[in-house]
């Protein structure tokens, strides 16, 4: 089967191979011929690493066709259209447990679909962390970002205050109309306490934005696009003037290996396709461009995600 690996010699640390082995599924993984996949910043860092071997499959998120239900009953049944997540997406077929998978209405998008998984997993279960947030002010860094912008939708559809952290002015009124009641630049223009923080970008401006949480909030440490250390001084960490019980919390989608994400991912599938969830899709092409998508994520020229349509 065709798919893209790591070639440190090619554009984009990637080529799209002729030959790779089809997985062979084990009895509860269902078979899965790919349609569509997105691109995150962490698997496309990763093929630049000079430590990734050369031939390596990468990619979580893929959509696609069942084409061999598991023989062991489990997942979908052949012929469903699906969402999946998982660590080689960037292949023609995948071999996807039950855990892993969602079903979605048959006339989705599948590029639509497949920017859901790592974004909209990762937004929906970092807002699950932070409790309730009905009337809270919750703040989005990144908030332009694959990430950012399902975070921003989500939880506006729960009730919060949103305050998206963006610094791209052109995309203000592109994140008010998913939800956003506010828009700033940079954390430190923010005026008002917020009760807690989905912090995409690391460095100072996670430095500013802990600084913005009132008593008992939370900053959830997601993404680290900004490539800076993030330096904590004294001062900031005081507990006087209403700034006590704050806390920082780091977080990894499979953190916890037994999760079972299929509910998750069937509900997030039939929003998109529904049209209540907005994608936020910034490129798309055929998988022979992947040289194009790579450079503009490095570049970070995408307010979204980058979509590859296999095939």
């Amino acid at each position: 089967m065709r798919a893209l690996v790591v070639d440190h010699a090619s554009p984009g640390h990637l080529t799209l191979a002729e030959d790779v082995p089809e997985p062979r599924p084990a009895a509860h993984e269902t078979l899965v011929r790919v349609e569509a996949v997105s691109l995150n910043s962490g698997e496309v860092h990763a093929a630049t690493r000079p430590e990734t071997p050369d031939g390596t499959v990468l990619g979580w998120d893929a959509a696609g066709v069942v084409v061999r239900a598991a023989a062991d009953g489990s997942g979908p049944a052949e012929g469903e259209r699906v969402v999946t997540v998982g660590y080689t997406g960037w292949a023609e077929l995948r071999a996807v447990p039950a855990a892993l998978l969602g079903t979605a209405p048959q006339d989705a998008d599948p590029g639509a679909l497949g920017t859901v998984p790592v974004a909209g997993l990762s937004a929906l279960h970092v807002l699950r962390r932070m409790g309730p947030v009905l009337g809270r002010r919750v703040m989005v860094t990144g908030a332009s970002g694959g990430v950012g912008r399902y975070a921003v939708q989500l939880a506006a559809r729960a009730g919060a205050h949103v305050v998206a952290v963006s610094r791209d002015p052109e995309r203000a009124d592109a994140l008010r109309a998913l939800g956003a009641h506010e828009v700033h630049p940079e954390p430190a223009d923010v005026r008002q306490p917020v009760w807690a923080v989905l912090d995409n970008v690391g460095g100072p401006h996670l430095v500013d934005a802990f600084a913005a949480l009132e008593a008992g909030g939370t900053l959830v440490s997601v993404g680290r696009s900004s490539r800076a250390d993030a330096v904590l001084s004294p001062d900031v960490l005081l507990g006087d003037g209403g700034r006590h019980d704050r806390s920082i919390r780091t977080f990894f989608l499979f953190g916890d290996p037994g999760t079972d994400f299929s509910a998750d991912l069937t509900w997030l599938a039939h929003e998109v396709a529904a049209g209540r969830l907005d994608p936020g899709i910034s490129w798309r092409g055929p998988w022979t461009r992947h040289a194009e998508a790579v450079e503009a994520l490095l570049g970070r020229r995408l307010h979204g995600k980058a979509v590859l349509d296999v095939g």
